[in-house]
This record gives structure tokens, C-alpha cells and sequence, in this order.
């Protein structure tokens, strides 16, 4: 691959002004029977494009029964990717089984380290600090793993890299491609982020049970199911959300039931450790009255989950949300235990959220918050954007929103038909629709695997490759608001330079466990290769600088990367 002539900054400023090409304003209607570039435009969007043979296939069928049949993913039979997925044993099994099987070994060997850390005899002086002490402070000798250690770290991250090498294995073989899909934009609308905490224990349920199941379901149904999920309570902290009036009864009540175990302490050294205790409690009894409302979820909820921080909501509202969902925690957090609602530590005191009383009526009052979002007029505006965002444009017009949101108000939340209306749209269908949205790494990567026909038998350095070079790491958000699905989120020089590269190694063959064909695609650089490739990689035609570009590959392989970097195949 060094030697292509052309510097690959030049290359990546080609990308970048090709990406801020204009998008021809037209608009048309679906065609009867449709043409190549809708079908194209439908693949890309419904899914992660297509594959050798499915341009034909979807013209056959007619565009109007593929959204259809895709918006029915229940309907569709794929055996092929159920036997793909039979590698990763992990993501069908439950919470329970993950936390003991997979995450406990590991953290009872790092408790019983500690342990054995904190009752060996400390010396009278540390000659280096830096010797003696390891990373975050902790002994040196506590950082040291051992083998049985070692094993069980390794055991544990394969319940990430199952999740992650799934994800990926679906987006690039299942048959139910909107579902593939619509699962990534959920997920994403409800972001958590596995490097917090116990999220990760809680991932591989939440979204098998709590996300994927509601894609195409009702928004209130996915909303509620999101509320209860232990990994959205540990992620958002709403597991510590307490009333704090309820946590300063609870802990006098404590401190007294201590202090009357102290009182009858008898002897000397008895009633010393008895004091000790005591004391030890009332500590912790002190950082228990501190606790109390923990806003974090119910802001997210009002502000990136339902009507939108322009709603007019005000931190009153967010106070009487947060109220509303005090106790509503998880049982034994540390160990993957799941939904419990605690009424001692609940908020039985009345609410007003957006104008609306809520009598204090135990769990009920999160659930009575969590109808008035669903149903508000602002959640179906807000959700009718952001999906019309990721399925049209980066700034949607205004016609497709608003009937996208009186679907939603009128079916209650039906996402199936929100979907439908926004896939049937003549907006969605219109020439200025057309390449108008740029794919981010994930989707850049699995099309590229897709639309080439690569064969793949490793997958994790394609999840190396998202994490590492494109900077998206799956499951990796930490923000609540998850990835940007705009294209200011990723396009710059150093992004597309990045995907450049990524072309190269799969063009040439550098990226282990991942082979295409090339020579079919391209057996030579001639002008009747270069528009072989171009029809069958990007389907749409290219600009003048791109074939200029295509033009000057010394090699097939060069001429499969540069078609798989350009502006136009960047964009879907």
C-alpha cells in the first residue's frame, strides 16, 4: 500500500471538501418500480448497506415490501446468523449467571488481596515511596496479580468482547437489518456507559431485555422497562436516590439500636471494641443522613430521554421527578441483583411535575411521571427529531417531524408506525434525502465489510479497530447523550484519515481474521475496473475529484481502498 504517490493528509482533505459537497435540493416520490439509487438509499438507511446481490434482490421485491417486511423483523427467519452468534456463549446468559460465574471469581481474589493487604504488619518507614507504593496509591504488593488472578480478569472481559463481537456480527450478517439498526439508535438513546461501575454486569441483559425488545414496540413500554434496569440505575446513580428525611430516620434509629448494644456491654476490653463499633457505626450513620436526592436521573429523563431540554421544564420539576423515584433501587448492587423498589427510603409527600399532582402513592408515583413524559406532546416531537435525524438529515425538515409526532401522539407511542411514517415519507425519499447523512465509525466499518463481500472469521480486530483508530468504542460513550449522529461529530481531517486507513488494511489484506476478494472486485486499474468498482462499492456515481482520484491507484488493492475512502461512500 506505500506506494500510492498521494499524501494521505492530501487524501483526507479530499474527503473532508467531498463531505461538504452541497446535497442537490429536489424532492421526488418513490419510484414505480424504483431505480438503483433508491434501492441503494434504502439499504443504507434501513441498514448498513448492501451486500453483493441485495440491490437486485430488494428491486425484485419492491421497495414498498422491503420496509414492510424489515418493520416485521419477527417474521423473518435467519438461522444462518442464530448459528454466528452460538460463538458467544455469554449474551444468553442472565445477570446472575454473569455476577457469579464470570465477575465474582475475579472480585473475591481482589477482596481476599485486600484483605490480606490490610492485616499485614506495615514497616516503620518506606525508604521510596514510589517503591513502595503502586499505582492509585495502593502497596505495590497489592498490584502484583497472581496467575489465579490473572485467569479470572481474562474471564470476566469476555462478557464485553462477547457483547461487542455480537454487535458487530449482527450489524454485518442479520437479515433484520432496521432492527440492527433501530437497536444501535435505542441503545444510544438510553445510553450507559460500561466503564462505570456495575453497568458492565448489567449490559449484556439490558440490552437483550430491556432495548432490543422495544425497538419496534411502545415507547412507553421501553421506557419503563429502562427505569427498572439495574444498569440505567447504577449509570445515572438513581440505585442511591433517597428520600432524605427517610435516610436520617433510618439512621437514628440505628445509631439508638447501637448505642442500647453498648449500654449493656460488659467488661473492660468488651466495652471498648463495643465502643469502637459504635463509633465506626455513627460514621457511617453520618454519611448516611447526608444522602438524599440524587437529581441525575431524573434530569436525564426529562432532558434526553423524553420532552427535550427546550421544554420549558425547571429545576422544581426536576426536584419533584427526583422525588418521585426515590427508592427506586437495586438489591444488592455489588452482586448483580436486580430491580427492588424500597418504600422506606421513598417520597410519600405529594408532587407537582409540569403542572400535574401527584399524590404520594409509593412506586406509583414514578411510574404516574413516567406516563404524563410519555404521552407529552414535546416526547413525541422530541423522539419524532431524533429518529428523523438518524433516518433523513442531520437537520430534518420541519414536515416530516411534525407528522412523525402526531403519529406518535395518536398511536400512543406505537414505534413501529412513528417508523413507518418517517421510512414512507416522500421527505425520506426526496433527492436532497440522498447521501445527507455521514456514517459514523461503526456504520463506516460494517458497510465496508458489507458492500465488499469480506469474509470475516475474526472479529475482535474489527472492534480494536473501532476503539483504538475510529475512535468508537462499542458500549464506550460516557456521556449520557451517547455518540453524535450529526456529521459535525465526525468529520475532520484526522477522523478520515483514520478511515483511510482503515480501507488499506482491509483493501490489502492487513487486517487479520478479514479477506475480500479483490481481484473480483478489481482485477486491474484500468477505466473499466475503476467503474466495476465504483458501481459495486458506491452505486450513485462519483465526483470528478474522486475519479481523478481513482485514477491514479498503482494496484487493485489501491483502487478498492480509495473507492471504500471516498467522500462519496463516507456519506450513505
Amino acid at each position: 500500500m506505500n506506494a500510492l504517490h498521494i499524501s494521505p493528509w492530501r487524501l483526507a482533505a479530499v474527503l473532508a471538501v467531498g463531505l461538504g459537497l452541497a446535497v442537490p435540493l429536489a424532492s421526488q416520490s418513490v419510484p414505480a418500480p424504483p431505480d438503483t439509487d433508491t434501492v441503494v438509499h434504502v439499504l443504507n438507511r434501513l441498514g448498513f448497506g448492501p451486500r453483493p446481490g441485495d440491490i437486485e434482490r430488494v428491486t425484485q421485491m419492491g421497495v414498498d415490501a422491503y420496509i414492510d417486511q424489515q418493520l416485521h423483523p419477527e417474521r423473518i427467519v435467519d438461522p444462518a446468523l442464530a448459528e454466528r452468534l452460538t460463538q458467544f456463549p455469554t449474551i444468553e446468559l442472565s445477570t446472575t449467571e454473569i455476577a457469579r460465574d464470570y465477575y465474582g471469581p475475579a472480585e473475591a481474589i481482589r477482596r481476599a488481596a485486600q484483605q490480606a493487604a490490610a492485616r499485614a504488619p506495615q514497616p516503620a518507614a518506606m525508604a521510596d515511596d514510589q517503591t513502595m507504593m503502586g499505582q492509585a496509591g495502593r502497596p505495590a504488593a497489592a498490584n502484583q496479580q497472581s496467575p489465579e488472578l490473572r485467569a479470572a480478569r481474562q474471564k470476566e472481559q469476555q462478557i464485553l468482547q462477547d457483547l461487542m463481537q455480537a454487535r458487530l456480527v449482527r450489524a454485518i450478517h442479520s437479515e433484520r437489518q432496521l432492527e440492527e439498526m433501530l437497536t444501535d439508535f435505542w441503545f444510544n438513546h438510553f445510553n450507559v456507559f460500561s466503564g462505570k461501575g456495575q453497568v458492565r454486569v448489567y449490559l449484556t441483559e439490558y440490552e437483550r431485555d430491556v432495548i432490543r425488545p422495544h425497538v419496534l414496540g411502545n415507547f412507553r413500554d421501553m421506557l419503563g422497562a429502562v427505569a427498572e434496569s439495574p444498569a440505567m440505575l447504577f449509570y445515572l446513580d438513581n440505585f442511591q436516590n433517597v428520600d432524605p428525611k427517610a435516610a436520617q430516620r433510618q439512621a437514628d434509629q440505628q445509631l439508638a439500636r447501637q448505642r442500647q448494644a453498648a449500654g449493656r456491654g460488659r467488661g473492660g476490653m468488651q466495652r471498648t471494641q463495643t465502643q469502637q463499633q459504635l463509633e465506626q457505626q455513627q460514621q457511617r450513620m453520618l454519611q448516611a443522613r447526608n444522602r438524599g436526592l440524587n437529581e441525575n436521573y431524573a434530569r436525564e429523563l426529562m432532558e434526553l430521554h423524553t420532552i427535550g431540554v427546550d421544554a420549558g421544564y425547571t429545576q422544581d420539576d426536576v426536584i419533584a421527578v427526583a422525588r418521585a423515584f426515590t427508592g427506586w433501587t437495586i438489591d444488592q448492587p455489588r452482586d448483580g441483583g436486580t430491580f427492588q423498589f424500597n418504600a422506606a427510603m421513598h417520597d410519600n409527600d405529594p408532587k407537582v411535575v409540569l403542572g400535574t399532582t401527584i399524590k404520594g402513592s409509593g412506586k406509583k408515583d414514578g411510574e404516574a411521571v413516567l406516563d404524563l413524559l410519555a404521552s407529552h406532546p414535546a416526547t413525541a416531537t422530541f423522539i419524532a427529531t431524533k429518529l428523523a435525524r438518524r433516518f433523513v438529515a442531520d437537520e430534518p425538515p420541519a414536515s416530516i417531524v411534525d407528522r412523525a409526532a402526531k403519529v406518535f401522539l395518536n398511536t400512543k407511542g406505537d414505534l413501529r408506525e412513528v417508523t413507518r411514517a418517517i421510512l414512507t415519507a416522500p421527505e425520506f425519499f426526496s433527492a436532497e434525502a440522498r447521501r445527507a447523512k455521514v456514517k459514523n465509525p461503526f456504520e463506516f466499518v460494517v458497510s465496508s465489510i458489507r458492500v465488499s463481500g469480506a469474509n470475516v472469521t475474526l472479529v475482535p480486530p474489527l472492534v480494536q479497530a473501532l476503539q483504538q483508530a475510529l475512535g468508537m468504542p462499542l458500549y464506550g460513550a460516557q456521556p449520557p447523550t451517547g455518540w453524535g449522529d450529526t456529521a459535525e461529530d465526525w468529520v475532520n481531517t484526522g477522523a478520515l484519515l483514520a478511515r483511510l486507513n482503515f480501507a488499506m488494511q482491509l483493501a490489502s489484506g492487513q487486517l487479520r481474521g478479514t479477506r475480500i476478494n479483490v481481484r473480483a472486485l478489481a482485477p486491474n486499474t484500468s477505466a473499466e475496473a475503476r467503474e466495476r468498482v465504483t458501481s459495486q462499492l458506491i452505486a450513485g456515481g462519483v465526483s470528478p475529484i474522486t475519479n481523478d482520484t481513482l485514477a491514479k491507484a498503482e494496484s487493485p488493492q489501491h483502487l478498492v481502498a480509495l473507492a471504500l475512502g471516498s467522500p462519496e461512500f463516507q456519506r450513505k
